[in-house]
């Protein structure tokens, strides 16, 4: 414990916050660069279910709520997901086997997986649920890497290899697919992580994971380390064993990381819905999937991206907020009289597809939505002849006036009910001026 003493110490000395003895930093390399050129192959992995879960705030879903979210992976063009970790305990266990029953049942284009410790006692669940379920279930297998870890653990780098081995030599033998995954992978030392993936190659792995375990790495540094790993294991002899990149969002970079993953050789990426997970979360599975279909990556149907998220807050107990991407109640809602303008003049021309992108760099429409325009105190003549058109009201130039007058003064944008209400009396006020004045004539 003095090495760790002194470490830190050294490092604190020197007005930093890592120490470069037990924290291996992958953005400090030669290159500084990072580049995103288009990927020959992407997948997508659904952590949702299980790092997702792992969240300190989740609320744990019925098994009902577990098979319907796996129902619209594949519509998302979602190609696998991780069904829980088996050996956690007998009634996650009983539901890891009742999902992987309803993929194949149901014949869901979904490849099931489930986590565990490189420990034959998380090993032997997933085996069971395999065998139960009459589907099979690839292991993925984790252990910490970076040198902070080993410190902590007290762990022995031969002895590291030797654990590796075992299990994943153990899953193959049981007829599973094994991927070996190293936490912390982007905090961790070049050899270490070299040998460690080595031994899962000798022991069968047909893949490796890379994860970003806490959210440490920038694009830079990701793009350098799968780069690392590509040419080592294409060295050692194992070009076939393919790369997953697996994300979190502690300092924002999760969206991004993945997109830099892929253009680096990663296969394989990983997100949950809503960024849910540890800590602050994994990466955004929803947002990545817009992003990818975006840049003409991918294709997949996301009018059903709503459904998947909210599906996801009711069964985590995680709300959408209002200003949440592409999902959230104010993705494609404005209240600026600038804003609102030009969306509606787009719409006047009767293009949905230009309201869509003038004022949105997503459409709405992608995801089954709408623009709105809103009223409120930012808004201008357009917000209020937006809303009488969409609301079926005869346009006039008294209730434009009358809305704007009362939201001027509003300390937030109206609601169709105060709107509503404030239109039926400036009707009422407006017939009555109409009579007077003809009373007079």
């Amino acid at each position: 414990m003095n090495k760790f003493k002194e470490a830190f110490s050294a490092s604190s000395s020197k007005g930093k916050f890592i120490s470069s003895d037990l924290i291996f930093d992958w953005d400090q390399t030669d290159a500084p660069t990072c580049s995103f050129e288009r990927p020959t192959k992407i997948m997508l992995d659904d952590e949702t279910l299980r790092d997702g879960l792992q969240s300190p705030s989740c609320l744990q879903p019925t098994l009902a709520q577990k098979q319907d979210f796996l129902r619209l992976l594949p519509v998302l063009g979602i190609h696998s997901a991780n069904i829980g970790y088996a050996g956690a305990s007998k009634s996650v266990l009983e539901d890891v086997v009742k999902l992987a029953e309803t993929i194949r049942s149901e014949h869901l284009s979904i490849e099931p997986n489930c986590a565990g410790r490189t420990h034959i006692a998380d090993i032997d669940p997933i085996i069971e649920a395999s065998q139960r379920s009459g589907l099979p279930i690839e292991a993925t297998m984790f252990l910490g890497s970076s040198p902070i870890r080993q410190l902590v653990e007290g762990w022995d780098l031969k002895d590291m290899e030797a654990t590796v081995t075992k299990a994943v030599g153990y899953a193959v033998s049981h007829g599973l697919a094994a991927m070996f995954v190293t936490e912390d992978t982007t905090r961790a030392r070049p050899d270490d992580l070299s040998r460690l993936y080595r031994a899962a190659a000798e022991a069968g792995a047909s893949r490796v994971c890379i994860s970003d375990t806490v959210g440490y790495a920038t694009p830079v540094g990701i793009q350098h380390l799968i780069r690392f790993i590509r040419k080592d294991l294409d060295d050692a002899g194992f070009p076939t064993i393919e790369i997953d990149f697996h994300g979190h969002r502690d300092r924002g970079l999760d969206l991004i990381n993945n997109i830099a993953a892929l253009s680096a050789g990663a296969t394989r990426v990983h997100g949950c819905a809503l960024g849910v997970g540890e800590r602050v979360g994994n990466a955004s599975m929803d947002t990545l999937v817009v992003n990818l279909v975006l840049k003409g990556w991918m294709e997949a149907d996301l009018t059903v991206l709503p459904s998947y998220c909210r599906l996801a807050s009711e069964m985590t107990g995680f709300p959408i907020v209002r200003n949440y991407p592409v999902v959230g109640e104010d993705a494609f809602a404005t209240s600026t009289g600038v804003h609102a303008a030009a969306v509606a003049k787009a719409y006047e021309k009767g293009e949905t597809w230009l309201a869509d992108q003038i004022y949105s760099s997503v459409p709405a429409g992608l995801v089954g939505r709408k623009q709105t325009i809103l009223v409120g105190p930012m808004s201008g003549k357009w917000n209020a002849i937006f809303w009488l058109r969409r609301n079926g009201y005869e346009e006039s130039q008294g209730l434009v006036a009358a809305m704007l007058d009362v939201a001027k003064t509003s300390m937030h944008v109206l609601t169709d009910e105060e709107i509503n209400a404030l239109l039926k009396s400036a009707s009422k006020r407006i017939s009555s001026n109409t009579q007077h004045e003809e009373t007079l004539v």
